[in-house]
């Protein structure tokens, strides 16, 4: 079984289109994901589930986020706080940052990029919230881009590893060559989802036996990172 837990980050935003697109995102990612559409409902998770990650809308109705985020500074400085935004005038950037937070996104933004920051500012919280990785005998080592099986390096090239870190991030749930293309090769990858067969071969092949036994076909429906 894994014994990764997963990062908690509380998406606040009055948009539910952007709250659901970043949700179900950030869990396809890996992380456990709750959201919140205003400061009430987001100061009523904070008490019930300490998330580690806020990432936070600034044009919130009634409070704003900035408001909020004030609050959240001073009650924890360690939670990571990214505001998001569609504001892009310099002044609401250089008050969003004196507040106290760690990054500021603004609207229209790239999902990934999303993603990159809060993995990158987690690395302050230690390498078992942001860079690790682990199922059984299988170890990785995000930052230094290093698999290990059995106590064994395993060399992978770049999509081999995403494949495998995306499999890891979801063990034991079905993952459809569909998903498997959105998450590793992108949402704009216009190729056959066969390539996705070729992959999950060419991985098998490099974890050996063991590989073979953790990579399960689902028939019909995709493949499955289980004991």
């Amino acid at each position: 079984m894994g014994d990764r837990q997963p990062v908690r980050v509380l998406v606040v935003d009055d948009e539910a289109a952007i709250r659901d697109y970043l949700s179900l995102g950030l869990r396809y990612e890996g992380f456990e994901v709750r959201d919140a559409a205003d400061a009430d409902q987001a100061r009523a998770a904070l008490r019930t589930w300490d998330p580690q990650v806020v990432v936070l809308d600034v044009l919130l109705p009634g409070e704003d986020g900035f408001s909020l985020g004030r609050q959240l500074r001073a009650a924890d400085a360690g939670r990571l706080l990214i505001f998001l935004t569609a504001r892009d005038a310099v002044d609401d950037r250089i008050r969003g940052l004196e507040l106290g937070a760690d990054d500021y996104l603004v609207k229209p933004f790239e999902f990934k990029e999303l993603v990159a920051r809060i993995r990158t500012h987690l690395r302050r919280l230690g390498p078992s919230a942001a860079d690790q990785l682990a199922f059984g005998p299988l170890a990785v080592d995000l930052a230094r881009h290093r698999v290990v099986l059995d106590g064994e390096v395993v060399e992978l090239t770049l999509r081999e590893f995403d494949l495998l870190c995306c499999f890891l991030r979801h063990p034991g749930q079905v993952l459809s060559k569909r998903t498997l293309l959105d998450r590793v090769w992108g949402y704009d990858f216009y190729g056959n989802d066969n390539i996705v067969e070729q992959y999950v071969r060419y991985l098998r092949e490099k974890l050996g036996e063991r590989g073979r036994a953790l990579l399960q076909t689902v028939r019909g429906v995709g493949y499955r990172l289980g004991d």
